[in-house]
């Protein structure tokens, strides 16, 4: 008997934005963009002014297409057809299942703080990987109301270091710790768009909401509510986090260290604090990754659903769980994970990022396109059509600059995923085809 679908409501649905959004990203980028300067607190502002915009177009859409799930991909198939759909689900599932072998690489980094010798062995480092990859799935695959406690539970603990951080840390600010503005030989035109891109991958998850919308209780307002809500939030706290750290640690000390956040705690209230906010990074990565497998099952499921996707991906188990997505995206998760772990922690961190970011703004470009021409076609919101236009256009603007910012070699590695794609939809489009004569 086919399984009733599980729902979340507004708190979980705004977890699960807040959560896959601060994990790896906000606790391991200070050091990386302390390698660049002060000039990277610019980089926060674009970023943060962009995925604004990008969640407020996400949020509209939502109203518009309710309660199915998918977001980037639904969104864009609707205003571009099934090519361009299946393009931004492969780019956006190969964001997912590359992005969580980072969020991994922000879990170990995090209990190195306890732990040493996960910076000096990686065979331990990678055993325990694997082990959070694994258990998560299991938990993922017991439904995503299973999956939605977790979620709340640890961005309520991932939420208290930072907010500590950010109101002590304020009284151990000092301005001489501060980085200079550009550290680097390049121009200052020529780094923002570099930090930008970067600090932008702290802001993917933005869409979180809009994929598990067929999971949401009255997804017509808790979906748009939750979209803006979570974004609103993590604005705040990454602006600020940063920095009070940046005033707190002092430049050749950020730069190369793996868990800044802690260090900042260290400095504030002893080896407890420092303890008490590893362990808070800590659980925000694995609340991460926890979010993140359950979106890396839930794209290609809604893509399954319309037949461009293998049909194993739609296959659920009795708890309603995309089971054969969960468990593809995890091991795939896991090889790349074991193909990365022989750099240092950061320097693998911030490939991986800026790969990550690029396939899963290049989906966003799409969307903001898409909205403009839905709207314009169902002609919704004719009355200001200069703000919809207006909105997606700057959304549109601002996907195309991060690509940008995003440099030669990434842009060349993502979109050449991308293009891996197209023979794999020329085969489901001739299965399709071939069903339907």
């Amino acid at each position: 008997m086919k399984s009733q679908p599980q729902k979340i409501g507004l708190i979980t649905s705004t977890s699960l934005v807040v959560g896959n959004m601060i994990g790896a990203g906000i606790f391991l980028l200070p050091s990386a963009l302390a390698n660049y300067g002060s000039i990277s607190i610019l980089g926060w502002l674009f970023s943060a002014i962009g995925a604004l915009i990008l969640a407020k177009i996400f949020s509209n859409f939502s109203k518009i297409i309710v309660g199915k799930s998918g977001g980037p991909y639904t969104y864009s198939r609707l205003g571009f057809g099934d090519f361009i759909g299946f393009l931004v689900a492969w780019g956006y599932w190969i964001c997912c299942w590359v992005g969580n072998a980072a969020v991994v690489v922000a879990i170990i980094s995090a209990l190195s703080f306890f732990f040493p010798v996960l910076e000096t062995n990686p065979y331990v480092a990678v055993g325990l990987g694997l082990s959070f990859i694994w258990v998560l799935t299991w938990i993922n695959s017991r439904g995503v109301k299973e999956s939605g406690r977790i979620q709340v539970i640890t961005t309520v603990l991932k939420l208290l270091p930072l907010v500590f951080v950010i109101i002590i840390g304020a009284f151990y600010f000092k301005l001489e710790n501060f980085p200079s503005f550009n550290l680097t030989d390049e121009s200052n035109f020529a780094i923002i768009p570099v930090v930008g891109v970067m600090t932008l991958y702290a802001f993917l998850g933005i869409e979180c909401a809009t994929i598990t919308a067929g999971n949401v209780k009255n997804p017509e307002v808790n979906v748009p509510k939750a979209t803006m809500l979570g974004t609103i939030i993590t604005t705040f706290i990454y602006i600020f986090g940063t920095i009070v750290v940046f005033g707190i640690i002092p430049v050749d000390v950020l730069q190369i260290s793996p868990t800044p956040f802690a260090e900042a705690g260290k400095i504030i209230g002893g080896n407890i604090a420092g303890y008490f906010v590893a362990g808070g990074a800590a659980i925000a990565a694995i609340g991460a990754l926890n979010g993140w497998i359950l979106i890396t099952s839930q794209i290609p499921m809604a893509t399954a659903k319309d037949n461009l996707f293998p049909k194993i991906f739609k296959k659920e188990n009795k708890k309603g769980a995309p089971i054969f997505g969960l468990i593809i995206g995890s091991v795939l998760t896991s090889l790349v994970m074991l193909m990365n772990f022989t750099e240092g922690l950061v320097d693998q961190f911030e490939f991986m990022l800026l790969l990550t970011t690029l396939t899963c703004v290049i989906p966003y470009l799409f969307v903001a396109a898409a909205y403009i021409i839905v709207l314009i076609e169902k002609r919704i919101h004719m009355h200001s059509f200069v703000k919809t236009f207006l909105l997606g256009s700057l959304g549109f603007a601002y996907s195309l600059w991060a690509i940008y910012g995003s440099g030669h070699d990434t842009v060349f590695y993502g979109f050449l995923l991308m293009l891996l794609g197209i023979p794999f939809y020329v085969l489901m489009h001739w299965n399709k085809s071939k069903k339907n004569d």
